[in-house]
């Protein structure tokens, strides 16, 4: 029996970003996506690394050298330009040249006497090397070889040549083939910009009538507004027939009354299923004359992507064996304790016969490519979590081998590990526990968690303070000032956010003391809204975030969110974000407590928005336009929601 090979020279491990799974973790176009790994050999020689990335199938590779940061860990920052599939693979090699140098300066220093031996292996050396060096930077090696073997230049002048830092910058990043070791490819699934950074608004088109246009027609009355808020993303709940039978009344009741709408959940009925329009909203042209609406706008389009039945779904009665039935014959109706969705008949996604299965699995894909085929590129996926870890990976795989710039948005409200099983393997964005995350140190935490944790190379957050089926912390009851802090935290944290609409009217009032929903859902009756004529309305708040979220880079990150401190008082939150070279610092202060001001010294990491430890510098409030002259580390606030001022979301200019 033959030995296996022997393990390289050089040990490359640990590699981010990476899945736990294998599956691709995520980058976007134009995204500052950093690559690191443990890079290290036996002895003491000096070793380097790079990255090499490119589009799967692509010819040329692109590389970019990787930087030591302590410990045996070395980094770079890879910026792909290309939607889908990408190879990603890290080069390390004993830097004999580095070796040599470093080796060579100490000798010198200590004033050896045979450096004449040793410039002329170095002279050796950058010949052997030189074939390695890009063309453009070929001469300048071989001549200062040529300086090293010069029989007319003092030792002195070769010194200068051999350790001067320009020569060691045209070898960087030069592979060694002596003994260049390769760790195995992984993958980097490169997503469209929109995947990294928007601002989603959910709307259900049934409830927007306006001078007696109704359904799509209606709701396209509504766009403007939401476009003047500065939002990028229309998501709309199901837009199909809704059944009848076990039809939801309002407040969720179990009886419907006359003209009740129902749940838009309750998917299917006589006019059809997932590949129906619902009469009451229009006609599929109708639909598409909605969703070019949108864009017209400069907004995208949404659907929500629910894989459950009414029992009046063509498929219930077509194909039965899609549907687990009880021994008296029955379906049992979905339950989310103590939810309980008698309207709602779930899929059983795997059916005893491996045939059946495929057929099911085809024809969800199918739903996908009939709404693709009509203009949509994003959905938000309901309840991914019920249904099967490897139905996801095959369908979303199987979409974006035709697809890669159609987007996912899981929403899974459930334990941590499921959640990022779910985005490992494929999900573009997730919902997150954001809307229950209310004090200060929940939100470091969490925040932190987000940014830095090894989910950070796929798990792509979306924060909403509220959701039609979720109200939730100080917005349950809460005025005005509650619903702009939370709107602050969620548009600044996070790099994408959303708010479900009656958000900006602040509608506040619950169900019950022990159910998050809403009172008089929106999920079971059309809701009117007095847009015009309400008392309150935040959409001049909203408008003003967006913009700021727009107007800054450093709003598009998440790796850069570090958190400040403050005085002793919890009450105040204080974080910051860069753009990936540091610059453009945007330092964002919130008073948690809507019903009280608080007040007192931020302590501040000046280093960490770049600037200097000591001198004046002008802070800007994005929200309101007022400046401030600050000097040192630990200005002063006062945040009072008795004047409207919640947050302050500074950005931070140097001054000479």
């Amino acid at each position: 029996m033959s030995s296996p090979p022997p393990m390289g020279r050089v040990q490359i491990a640990d590699v981010r970003p990476r899945t736990p799974t294998g599956h691709p973790a995520k980058g976007s176009v134009g995204e500052h996506v950093p690559v690191s790994a443990d890079v290290f050999r036996d002895g003491h020689d000096i070793v380097a690394a790079r990255v090499r990335y490119r589009p799967t199938r692509a010819r040329a590779w692109s590389s970019v050298p990787m930087v030591p940061v302590g410990n045996d860990r070395f980094e770079a920052t890879i910026v792909p330009e290309k939607v889908g599939h990408n190879d990603l693979v890290i080069e390390a090699w004993t830097d004999r040249f580095a070796t040599w140098r470093d080796h060579t300066a100490k000798r010198a220093a200590a004033a050896a006497d045979d450096l004449a031996v040793e410039l002329m292996v170095g002279a050796n050396l950058l010949s052997e090397l030189a074939p390695a060096v890009p063309a453009d930077r070929r001469a300048q090696v071989l001549e200062a070889a040529t300086t090293l073997r010069s029989t007319t230049c003092s030792e002195r002048t070769k010194l200068d040549v051999a350790l001067d830092d320009r020569l060691a910058e045209l070898l960087g990043g030069v592979a060694d083939a002596h003994d260049l070791t390769v760790h195995r490819t992984v993958g980097l699934w490169v997503d469209r910009e929109r995947a990294r950074h928007g601002a989603w608004y959910e709307l259900f088109p049934r409830s927007e009538a306006h001078d007696g246009a109704t359904g799509f027609e209606g709701a396209a009355t509504r766009l403007p507004a939401i476009a003047a808020m500065g939002f990028d993303v229309v998501y709309l709940p199901p837009i199909h027939p809704i059944g009848l039978t076990n039809r939801k009344g309002k407040g969720n009741t179990l009886i419907a009354g006359h003209g009740d709408p129902g749940s838009p959940w309750a998917i299917g009925g006589p006019a059809g299923g997932h590949e129906a329009v619902d009469p009451e909203l229009g006609t599929l042209a109708d639909f598409v004359a909605f969703r070019e609406a949108v864009e017209g706008l400069g907004m995208e389009l949404a659907l929500d992507y629910a894989l459950q039945c009414s029992p009046d779904h063509p498929w219930v009665r077509e194909h039965p064996e899609w549907f687990h039935r009880r021994p008296d014959g029955s379906i049992r109706y979905a339950e989310n304790p103590p939810k309980k969705y008698q309207d709602i008949h779930p899929i059983e996604f795997w059916p005893a016969d491996d045939a059946d299965r495929r057929a099911l699995w085809a024809a969800c894909r199918d739903v996908l490519e009939h709404w693709i085929a009509h203009g949509v590129k994003i959905f938000r996926v309901d309840n991914p979590h019920t249904k099967p870890f490897a139905f996801w990976e095959w369908m979303i795989a199987d979409v974006r081998s035709r697809h890669p710039d159609v987007l996912f948005l899981a929403e899974a409200f459930t334990r941590p590990k499921v959640m990022h099983a779910l985005a490992g393997l494929g999900f573009t964005q997730s919902y997150t526990y954001f809307t229950w995350r209310t004090a200060a140190w929940e939100l470091r935490e969490y925040g932190e968690e987000l940014a830095r944790s090894p989910e950070a190379d796929y798990f792509r957050p979306n924060f909403w303070p509220n959701t039609p089926d979720i109200l939730a912390g100080p917005l349950r009851g809460g005025g005005p000032s509650a619903f702009r802090l939370r709107a602050v935290l969620a548009a600044s944290m996070s790099p994408n956010w959303g708010i479900y609409s009656g958000y900006e009217l602040c509608e506040n009032e619950p169900a019950s003391d022990a159910n998050e929903e809403y009172h008089n859902s929106e999920k079971y009756e059309i809701k009117h809204r007095d847009w015009a004529g309400s008392k309150v309305d935040l959409s001049p708040f909203v408008a003003r975030l967006n913009a700021i979220r727009r107007a800054h880079p450093a709003m598009r990150e998440l790796r850069t969110l570090r958190f400040h401190g403050s005085t002793d008082d919890e009450h105040l939150l204080v974080y910051s974000k860069t753009a990936p070279d540091g610059s453009d610092p945007v330092l964002v202060v919130v008073n948690l407590d809507p019903d009280a001001a608080h007040e007192g010294l931020l302590h501040l990491d000046l280093g960490a928005l770049g600037l200097p430890w000591s001198g004046a510098y002008e802070v800007r409030d994005e929200l309101t336009g007022a400046s401030y002259t600050w000097e040192g580390s630990e200005p002063y606030v006062n945040l009072d929601p008795a004047t409207g001022v919640e947050a302050h979301v500074f950005a931070m200019i140097a001054t000479r």
